[in-house]
């Protein structure tokens, strides 16, 4: 399966679609934007640690990627009023989840 990452522009009432490439880098304003964000919200997701860490002097460099786990995120924090801790949280435990899955499947492959 592929997941195709794009964000939607709307300027003057007019929609503008731009698929985002997974590999395409983006310094903090910019990844911001395309999360429909502040870069301080941003800048909470690093310090919660909800986005992967990076080294020093890329502090503030994005993938597309990031995008989706930011807007998952963004999500969690307005669906259920939670706090940057609490999304952690869930962001982990979504992790585990899906890396469990995976397990489960590649283990229910090979004995087949």
């Amino acid at each position: 399966m592929t997941t195709i990452h794009y964000r939607e522009i709307v300027c003057n009432g007019h929609n503008h679609t731009e698929v985002v490439d997974e590999q395409h880098t983006f310094d903090l304003n910019h990844f911001a934007e395309a999360c429909g964000q502040s870069p301080e919200w941003v800048l909470q997701l690093l310090e919660y640690d909800i986005l992967q860490d990076r080294p020093d002097e890329r502090i503030h460099q994005f993938f597309g990627e990031d995008i989706s786990r930011a807007r998952r995120a963004y999500r969690l924090q307005r669906d259920f009023n939670a706090s940057f801790t609490a999304v952690a949280m869930m962001m982990d435990l979504i992790d585990e989840v899906q890396q469990l899955r995976k397990q489960v499947k590649h283990q229910h492959f090979q004995s087949h």
